[in-house]
């Protein structure tokens, strides 16, 4: 049984629910490719949907995930599992079509074309999702040095810190990803 005086997922100090879940999850997102950019906000979601204190750590390729304005590309080159569903069937793209001009962006437009027609949740609505579930969102402050970005580039709602914040969470943390 869970323990109701944890706090809720965003870690607030405030008691959670009744029956509220007091499992920890913690992970690193460091790519920011549309297909990459998926999982961890699926997961993050989900596991602050049932309770469980997410947070996440956006470090190099990832942080610019936490952007007002994104631009999410597909990652074409190094991806064999990569087949889309095209006339009938499901079609790969041999490698090194994926180098050629043009084939990232003609990529990435099926791709969120397919998420548009399946009803999938874009990457923005699953990422506003996250911040009203209280999902805690790391930026790197070396990444953020690093590229150049302030906290005035970013959506509201991610804070500042570096490995040491992250490894407080993570090492209290339940479940540990690296995505």
């Amino acid at each position: 049984m869970a323990n109701e005086s944890s706090a809720p997922a965003g870690d607030t100090g405030k008691a959670a629910p009744a029956g509220a879940n007091a499992k920890r999850m913690a992970m690193i997102v460091t790519k920011g490719t549309i297909d990459w950019a998926y999982p961890p906000f699926i997961l993050a979601t989900t596991a602050a949907a049932m309770g469980v204190q997410v947070t996440m750590f956006f470090t190099f390729y990832g942080l610019p995930l936490l952007l007002k304005k994104l631009d999410l590309k597909l990652g074409t080159v190094g991806n064999p599992a990569m087949k889309m569903p095209m006339m009938g069937g499901h079609l790969a793209m041999p490698g090194l079509v994926g180098v050629m001009p043009g084939v990232e962006a003609a990529a990435t437009t099926m791709m969120k074309n397919l998420i548009k027609r399946k009803g999938v949740a874009s990457i923005e609505e699953l990422r506003e999702a996250a911040c009203e579930l209280g999902v805690r969102m790391i930026a790197c402050q070396m990444t953020m040095d690093l590229f150049e970005y302030s906290l005035a580039d970013m959506i509201a709602g991610p804070e500042l810190g570096g490995a040491a914040t992250f490894m407080a969470s993570a090492l209290d943390a339940d479940v540990s990803l690296f995505i």
